[in-house]
């Protein structure tokens, strides 16, 4: 099947009787509008404005902001944002469960475990650091999709770990991207709200994370005050500048001292070093074990050389080699 992601969220003209509501043109186009009674029985009970019916999708901290977020605009009921609020999240070894889990029972939310999704309806989904490709079919389930709240401004950094590429790789200028979610591929779909704030010198991935989970909890709230607006003022991802963030592993914590200069150093100490059960600097390693001595004894490069036009942080660890000592010989003094 086919979904057609441009121009795809005004209404349709329907037929067939006074007071039917219009049906977003992505059902319809995908051939799921259908009349009261079809297949899903929801294509003419599309509503055009709020409140809406949420399920939300997330797991860590990032995303437990968000249903936070989400929550709070649920419990204020002057301004009817959301009617009704149920999460989804992924199974956890933790007897506590993750963040998202215990906030939602904390708040006495329904809670499904991946991939149990519930059996409500919906108006419209929503993904924060969920971590699972979504199926076109649970796609198309929502009359307005799922809406993602990225860490990055896309298409910079798709993929799990955004904030911590952020920081590894030294970027001044990030930000969120409220999206719409696209089947088979992370963070392709069209673009709805972005907003970039400069990353915090010598800020931690931690750091910057509360940063972006509270700014981007408030840009999805603004989207959904406006939702179908959003979605027809969407624009696709340019195609230059598409960058990967790929998971973090514990490989990637370990340090190349004769490869990476100072700085890189610190910068991987500020995105890896504070995440829970992970230690920046565990131990060091060159061609073989290093001692003590030799740590002690060794030196940046080329900074250590007289009149060097190199910055402290271009550098990179070397190992002192000094000279073997010449063994002196035994002078032999003839008897006489």
């Amino acid at each position: 099947m086919r979904v057609l992601v441009r121009c795809c969220w005004g209404p349709l003209p329907v037929g067939g009787g006074a007071g039917r509501k219009p049906t977003p043109r992505w059902r319809a186009l995908a051939g799921l509008s259908g009349s009261s009674g079809g297949e899903d029985g929801r294509g003419a009970r599309v509503r055009e404005k709020p409140p809406w019916r949420v399920l939300f999708f997330g797991t860590d901290w990032f995303a437990r902001e968000t249903l936070r977020a989400l929550h709070a605009a649920r419990e204020n009921k002057e301004e009817e944002l959301i009617e009704n609020l149920e999460v989804v999240t992924v199974p956890s070894p933790s007897p506590k469960g993750l963040p998202v889990k215990q906030y939602a029972i904390q708040s006495q939310l329904p809670v499904y475990e991946w991939p149990d999704v519930g059996s409500g309806e919906y108006d419209v989904g929503v993904v924060a650091s969920f971590g699972r490709l979504l199926s076109e079919a649970l796609i198309l389930k929502f009359p307005y999709g799922i809406l993602n709240v990225h860490p990055s401004c896309l298409p910079r950094w798709r993929g799990p770990a955004p904030i911590i590429h952020t920081v590894l790789h030294g970027d001044t200028v990030t930000g969120v991207t409220i999206m719409q979610i696209r089947p088979k591929r992370f963070d392709v779909g069209p673009i709805l709200k972005q907003e970039t704030v400069p990353v915090p010198p010598k800020g931690t991935s931690k750091e910057l994370e509360a940063l972006l989970s509270s700014l981007g909890a408030s840009m999805l709230i603004s989207v959904l005050k406006n939702l179908p607006e959003s979605l027809r003022n969407g624009r696709q991802q340019p195609t230059e500048g598409v960058t990967q963030a790929p998971k973090i592993s514990a490989a990637t914590s370990c340090i190349k001292w004769e490869e990476q200069t100072s700085e890189q150093i610190f910068r991987l100490y500020r995105a890896v070093g504070n995440i829970d059960g992970w230690i920046g600097v565990q131990s060091v390693m060159l061609k073989k074990k290093l001692t003590a001595t030799d740590f002690y004894n060794g030196y940046l490069h080329p900074w250590y050389q007289k009149n060097s036009q190199a910055q402290p942080s271009q550098c990179t660890f070397q190992t002192l080699r000094l000279p073997p000592k010449k063994k002196q010989k035994k002078k032999i003094v003839a008897m006489q």
